[in-house]
């Protein structure tokens, strides 16, 4: 049997940075994803005075000794969504300057989402055409704003409740699916006065002004979305039995184990606990003979991240699956809907997309040929079909990997101790 850790939540780990800095106290985070993305948010975080320093998977964020500070220099987040959506709630919060790049990937991410609801609560913010640039000037953040949000995405709630935690107002948001409830929980760990109420087949999250308290550390549970490519591997591959550890257990963000049992998966969660008021287990997974599925409704913003993968585990199921209203995964590092569809039609998987879903005919069939799949530059669309490599005879080659370290950059150490030959080629 297989045993591996799961590296530190990246969601998280961006968040701590934010909320970490506006506690002003020395404090210590364990667990945190030394990946890209993180790193670019702790070097955007210090562009405006915060004291963050990074050491493999420890950091130490510092009480500042000076305010936060208006940053004349371009503030560059890289290829993090997360990490430019969430400053630009945290910047138009704190009253700063800054104007906000990223990476050509990045570049090409709407904006506009997050610009408008903050800039009806009162924040001076202007995208390029709806995508960065975003240049953010200090505006007056109003008291008891109120937003609903007109589609389903923890980025936007997060920015405006970040905005009025940084500018101490009130802030309620409305979202008609729940959606990953990080910022909630952990502004809840550090005693802030935040409460989430059922509101028809969502939630009202409220934040009330309130003093955070200062908590000297902070631990990071590991990534679901990390695990999943590590739980479908488990399940496609033949005759494999791996124990994945520290698995953040959130239920706003494992409702991939969810589909996957339904599909016939043998997955067994162990050791239960609660970590920084995260919850989080160790999961077993073994071979399994997987059935077709129908994934839509409430369901998908909690799963959307692992649909990449989940097709994988589709195309080597029995029957029919069929994924609906995620259209969101058009608007991400790629329009992953369209690069699931290309890889999909690369190994010979029949399948049918749409606007919003993909269907898929499984095959207990493995690849016969050697086939390349290009990544569209998006680290979930390349592990993905680096997954589907252990279901390839003459393997799989993928092209344009290095997002990959944005967000799992153990992602080929772990795969090839569990015995997935993955070579880099340079």
């Amino acid at each position: 049997m297989g045993e591996v850790t799961c590296p530190g939540d990246k969601s998280i780990s961006q968040r701590v940075l934010m909320i970490g800095s506006l506690l002003n106290t020395d404090i210590k985070i364990t667990g945190f994803l030394n990946g890209e993305d993180p790193i670019s948010t702790a070097n955007a975080l210090n562009n405006i005075g915060s004291s963050i320093s990074i050491e493999d998977t420890s950091v130490t964020i510092k009480k500042r000794v000076v305010p936060f500070m208006s940053s004349n220099e371009i503030v560059d987040l890289g290829n993090s969504g997360t990490g430019m959506r969430l400053m630009m709630g945290l910047v138009s919060g704190l009253g700063l300057d800054a104007t906000l790049v990223g990476d050509d990937s990045l570049s090409k991410r709407p904006m506009l989402r997050v610009a408008n609801p903050l800039n009806k609560m009162g924040a001076s913010v202007s995208c390029d055409q709806g995508m960065p640039p975003v240049k953010i000037s200090p505006g007056q953040i109003i008291n008891d704003f109120l937003y609903e949000m007109p589609i389903a995405s923890a980025q936007i709630k997060s920015s405006i409740i970040l905005a009025g935690l940084a500018a101490n107002k009130k802030v309620s948001v409305i979202e008609k699916s729940p959606t990953r409830d990080h910022t909630e929980r952990m502004i809840k760990y550090f005693e802030g006065n935040i409460e989430s109420k059922r509101h028809n087949s969502g939630n009202i999250i409220t934040y009330n002004p309130s003093e955070l308290s200062s908590k000297s550390s902070y631990q990071v549970v590991g990534d679901f979305s990390s695990a999943a490519f590590i739980i479908v591997a488990g399940l496609i591959a033949k005759d494999s039995k791996i124990l994945i550890k520290n698995v953040g257990m959130n239920p706003s963000r494992s409702g991939l184990i969810q589909v996957l049992k339904s599909m016939g998966a043998k997955i067994a969660i162990e050791n239960h606990s609660t970590i920084c008021n995260e919850e989080v287990a160790d999961i077993l997974v073994e071979s399994s003979e997987l059935k077709g599925v129908e994934v839509m409704g409430n369901i998908i913003p909690n799963i959307i991240d692992e649909i990449p993968v989940l097709s994988i585990a589709a195309s080597f199921a029995k029957g029919t699956t069929l994924i609906k209203d995620a259209a969101e995964l058009r608007v991400k590092e790629s329009d992953r809907l369209a690069a699931i569809s290309d890889g999909l039609l690369k190994i010979k998987i029949d399948h049918e997309l749409f606007d919003d879903g993909i269907k898929i005919n499984g095959s207990d069939k493995d690849i016969d040929d050697l086939v390349e799949i290009d990544s569209h530059g998006d680290h979930r669309i390349a592990m993905s079909f680096l997954i589907a490599s252990l279901r390839s005879k003459n393997g799989i080659y993928v092209k344009d990997c290095k997002n990959i370290f944005t967000s799992f950059p153990t992602f080929l150490s772990i795969m090839n101790k569990l015995g997935l030959s993955i070579n880099e080629q340079t």
